[in-house]
């Protein structure tokens, strides 16, 4: 859990919730619906910029219909009901990630998962869009759409195509900036 201080406040920036305490094997769709409400209580906790972490060390398996429940509801939730918040997994094993994908590609979903310290897409993805992803996770700082374009070598059309898609995803943040002549852009991170 990362806390910053504001002040008088303090604020949780991200929560883990470590899947294993509900088993190595997770099946149905009632025990997601468990799990779903413990999230989403911690995702009512967490501010803007927060992010919540389903950690799945220890969780051997889990099906495809846990999968759909807990994750896919989880993920729709996210761009109205707890808009501005990222949710990640992390540590799942070949079977956990083989039926958390198909599980994601069925409701036409993505959501980042972090792998060996690095971010990457789960899910319904397209290349181009993993693509846009990975610039903006291994950027050190926000990066605009004019920077997109010349990494990706594609006029800004395109970029900005896929970054409305990202962000209404939830899978990239978007910013209000100010360029160096003075004029508003967009900036992008991701879990920054």
């Amino acid at each position: 859990m990362t806390k910053i201080h504001t002040g008088d406040t303090v604020k949780v920036m991200d929560e883990r919730l470590g899947l294993c305490k509900w088993g190595a094997q997770l099946w149905t769709r009632e025990l997601a619906r468990e799990i779903r409400t413990e999230l989403e209580k911690m995702m009512d906790r967490l501010p803007g910029g927060g992010v919540a972490i389903i950690d799945a060390k220890g969780v051997e398996v889990f099906d495809y219909s846990f999968a759909n429940e807990l994750f896919g509801k989880s993920l729709l939730a996210l761009p109205g009901e707890y808009a501005q918040r990222f949710l990640i997994v992390e540590n799942l094993t070949g079977y956990t990630r083989e039926n958390l994908s198909r599980a994601l590609e069925s409701l036409n979903l993505a959501m980042i998962e972090r792998k060996a310290g690095k971010l990457q897409l789960i899910g319904k993805v397209h290349p181009s869009d993993q693509a846009t992803f990975s610039i903006i996770a291994n950027a050190s700082e926000p990066v605009t759409a004019t920077f997109l374009k010349d990494r990706l070598g594609i006029n800004v059309t395109a970029v900005n195509e896929r970054l409305s898609k990202l962000t209404a995803l939830a899978l990239v943040r978007r910013h209000a900036g100010v360029s160096p002549a003075g004029r508003q852009q967009y900036l992008y991170s991701v879990l920054s």
